[in-house]
């Protein structure tokens, strides 16, 4: 880690909160806010944070499955998600869940890529609003998981018990 986190402090709530508490605060809140007002359906969401967080290879985000009233995603989910392309698409990876994974990477690794045809099939199955949530969780996700894995917050951090 290149941040020195004084004894005793939490490194996320010490870095975002008490380093730069006016950009902390308002980069805590949007990415809070990417998980309460979500309308996304839990597997086309995990599918797109996973892809993610694969991409930055943030351990922290790597490791955290986002519980909706005590449902998370099935054990292995993550390696269904890593093999999108090749993912056989059923009830339980449909044609949503597989576009919020290539969105993910694409827009990531290409978002100059994503083309007409891209477009055609991602507006048959999500509407304009959820396109536009997908892409601010995606931004938040790709921006905050970055953050912490560049500076090595992801080494020190510990999922919530309970």
């Amino acid at each position: 880690m290149i941040i020195d986190i004084p004894e005793g402090q939490e490194p996320i709530g010490y870095v975002w909160g008490d380093m730069v508490p006016e950009i902390g605060t308002a980069a805590a809140n949007f990415s809070l806010s990417v998980y309460a007002h979500t309308t996304l359906g839990l597997r086309e969401f995990e599918a797109a944070r996973l892809r993610i967080a694969q991409i930055n290879g943030c351990g922290f985000c790597l490791d955290w499955r986002t519980d909706r009233d005590g449902v998370k995603v099935e054990e292995g989910f993550d390696e269904v998600v890593a093999a999108w392309r090749t993912t056989e698409v059923s009830d339980s990876f449909d044609a949503r869940t597989r576009l919020a994974a290539e969105y993910a990477e694409r827009y990531a690794l290409d978002h100059h890529g994503l083309d007409e045809e891209f477009w055609t099939r991602m507006t048959a199955h999500y509407s304009q609003a959820e396109i536009v949530e997908l892409t601010m969780s995606l931004g938040s996700w790709l921006a905050f998981g970055r953050l912490n894995r560049v500076l090595g917050l992801d080494e020190v951090c510990v999922l919530p018990t309970g």
